[in-house]
């Protein structure tokens, strides 16, 4: 063995996950092909372990395993160890999770595949102990019975590895054409609506996860059909959410899901997407509801964004773990003792209003929440009175241990929370929020494009850190990236009028097309057509933890569609969904990202506010647009010295007499101008009924 492999190479990663194991005994190495080399020369397999910093179960198994010099010792002398930060490259974890699947194990991390020198896999699971236990064979059994079988039958690693290789590239190939029926959208509402839990929201019973994507999906069908049940399926999901554990009480920001069904115990990881797609999805709600604890969720969250996720140039971080001091969520808990040395007198009151009980809800000690008050009218106005006493604790928190801050930043994690901002900001009316996020757009730009010879190429990369003022990007560009920062262009256009921030989309929306469009079948590759070493080249198709990225470029071009007027972005749009419709029509349940983005494309509509600065009648205007309960609806908010797209049907529109002016646009038409609130009112109310009466979103 070489001298580069016979030691731990993590030393040279910026990524905070890969850090974490730098000083293991186990002789790690990076994703790279002179690995795989390796493999082939010694006549190994590679073991890929793959998770990420805010994972408690990938903790567990580093300490149990990976910092073990038995364990190690056995891994340096049977296989090629790659250690990969799946938030780097999402692309390759969806390859090997896929693959677990296919095997027939349930997903989650750590991810633990073994693969041959050629990268295919043969065998995987998720978490081991490192002996055998809670049901699970221990990770020294399966490292030596592994290396056996490798050494001793090549031919059963053949077949897995042939098995599996093939089924992964059958799956790469599918081609996912088809025909849509015209009510499959409604079809798939009522039927992801009957399965929610009426009782505690959410679908099914525990693990719980947010999934926003879904959630606006059926906010959506349930305007479009005007139909109750679908409303109240995502407002008691919404307010359990909001008032469970899975919330933060006291600094705000939500984790990443819930491990029981009643939202009361969550998984103490905080993601960065899981916030933004919650800060946009209660966004959406609190326009039609105006309920005050959606709006104090949404400032509590992005607060908590400024606070403790916000990088010093820019940026946003990706997570803060879920341990502290190797324990799951020591740092949120409480015990009765702590809350009455803090509060004092107040402690009573706040002990009833927050569910603290002398046992405890969680290992004897207490998560706040308040789900008992989840239906109570006087809710807000508890939580209000009760704004000092939190503080006094939040204090008293903060000088425990941390949980450890994940500080790269994601290109398309940072466009989904910029995207949430702006649309926050425009419905607050919340300049800071906007300064935010214009400045976080400025980051993403500066921090994450990708320059090849000291030229810009239009492209993003995926992550970054930032360490001793020096940006260290990482060589991989994702589709998932370019739509998500176009999405957050264009939410930066609407709410300042601004056109550089239009043609940055477009631009965005070029490259992608350059480079990650799949000419054969339809929609757009996450990979771009120059990237070596995969096994399969992926499309996007499915909803995850986050939507799919086919279905945020179909938003995408549809929306650029509605602001340029050219129509080959509408067709762009219709391309994606004629791709994929074949698979949406047997996977919906997976796949309502792109349903809402198809029913969309086909509802879309334009506001164009030509404002006057510093004119209530203007605030006025743009204050009824962005309140309104409507959905698929963009607004522009067009200042005096700015000019809409030449194709736009409000093109060359301004103010008329002076006074600010709001042009509704459904479609490539615009109707009569109007200058009063009330007036705006009465066409976007006459908008939503034209769309009930003439509903076929999916024709």
């Amino acid at each position: 063995m070489t001298d580069q492999f016979n030691q731990n190479r993590l030393t040279e990663a910026t990524s905070p996950y890969l850090r974490q194991h730098m000083h293991n005994p186990v002789h790690w190495q990076p994703w790279e092909p002179a690995v795989f080399a390796e493999a082939k020369r010694r006549n190994v397999p590679v073991l890929l372990s793959v998770g990420y910093a805010a994972c408690h179960w990938c903790h567990v198994m580093a300490h149990e395993s990976f910092e073990d010099a038995e364990v190690a010792a056995l891994m340096n002398a049977h296989y090629v160890c790659i250690k990969l930060d799946r938030e780097e490259r999402p692309d390759l974890d969806d390859i090997y999770m896929t693959a677990l699947s296919m095997m027939g194990e349930q997903g989650g991390w750590p991810l633990t595949m073994f693969l041959d020198p050629d990268g295919v896999p043969f065998w995987g699971g998720t978490y081991f102990p490192k002996t055998p236990q809670y049901g699970r064979p221990g990770f020294m059994q399966i490292l030596q019975e592994l290396a056996r079988v490798y050494a001793e039958t090549p031919e059963k690693i053949a077949r897995n590895c042939k098995a599996l290789g093939e089924g992964l590239r059958a799956r790469a190939a599918e081609d996912a054409r088809g025909d849509l029926p015209p009510d499959l959208a409604s079809r798939a509402a009522r039927s992801l609506s009957a399965h929610i839990d009426m009782a505690q929201g959410g679908l099914g019973a525990a693990p719980k996860f947010p999934q926003p994507f879904m959630y606006r999906f059926l906010w959506q069908q349930a305007q479009h059909a005007d139909d109750a049940n679908l409303r109240d399926g995502v407002l008691v999901t919404a307010m359990h959410i909001c008032q469970g554990g899975i919330y933060d009480h006291l600094a705000g920001g939500f984790a990443r899901y819930s491990v029981d069904a009643a939202w009361l115990v969550p998984h103490f990881e905080k993601m960065l997407y899981d916030n933004a797609q919650l800060i946009d999805l209660l966004t959406r709600l609190w326009r039609t509801t105006k309920n005050p604890i959606f709006a104090a969720r949404i400032d509590a969250t992005i607060n908590w964004l400024m606070d403790e996720t916000q990088l010093p140039d820019g940026g946003f971080a990706a997570s803060l773990d879920a341990d502290t001091q190797g324990a799951e969520g020591l740092f949120y808990i409480w015990t009765p003792t702590e809350i009455e040395n803090v509060l004092g007198d107040e402690t009573a009151v706040f002990s009833e209003a927050y569910g603290i009980t002398p046992d405890g809800n969680f290992e004897n000690r207490n998560i706040l929440n308040r789900l008992h008050a989840v239906d109570a009218p006087d809710a807000h106005h508890v939580e209000a009175a009760l704004n000092g006493a939190r503080s006094a604790l939040l204090a008293r928190r903060n000088t425990r241990p941390r949980p450890a801050r994940d500080d790269k930043i994601l290109a398309d994690w940072n466009a989904m929370t910029i995207t949430a901002l702006a649309h926050a900001a425009q419905s607050f009316r919340n300049e800071t929020w906007r300064a935010l996020a214009m400045r976080a757009f400025d980051a993403l730009q500066r921090d994450l494009s990708e320059t090849v010879k000291g030229r810009k190429t239009g492209r993003l990369v995926h992550s970054a850190r930032r360490l001793d003022k020096t940006v260290h990007q990482l060589d991989v560009c994702l589709a998932a990236d370019l739509v998500h920062a176009a999405e957050a262009a264009i939410a930066l256009y609407q709410v300042t009028g601004t056109p550089a921030y239009l043609q940055t989309a477009i631009g965005f929306m070029g490259a992608l097309d350059a480079a990650y469009a799949d000419t054969q079948r339809g929609g757009y590759f996450e990979n771009d057509d120059g990237l070596e070493g995969l096994l399969v080249r992926n499309r996007n198709v499915q909803d995850n933890a986050m939507p799919a990225t086919n279905a945020v470029a179909l938003r995408v071009f549809a929306a650029l569609a509605q602001l340029t007027g050219n129509m080959g972005y509408a067709e762009r749009a219709r391309a994606i969904a004629t791709a994929l419709a074949g698979m949406l029509a047997q996977n919906y349940p997976s796949m309502t990202s792109l349903l809402e983005a198809i029913t969309t494309s086909h509802n879309l509509a334009t506001l164009v506010i030509c404002t006057v600065p510093d004119d209530a009648a203007t605030e006025a205007l743009v204050r009824a647009a962005s309140q309104h309960p409507i959905v698929d609806l963009l607004i522009v908010e067009l200042p005096p010295d700015a000019e809409l797209p030449r194709g736009h049907p409000a093109h060359a529109k301004q103010a008329v007499g002076g006074r600010a002016t709001a042009y509704l646009c459904p479609g490539q038409q615009c109707l009569p101008p109007v200058h009063e609130a009330e007036k705006l009112i009465a066409q976007l109310d006459d908008l939503i009924l034209r769309r009930q009466t003439d509903r076929s979103p999916t024709r």
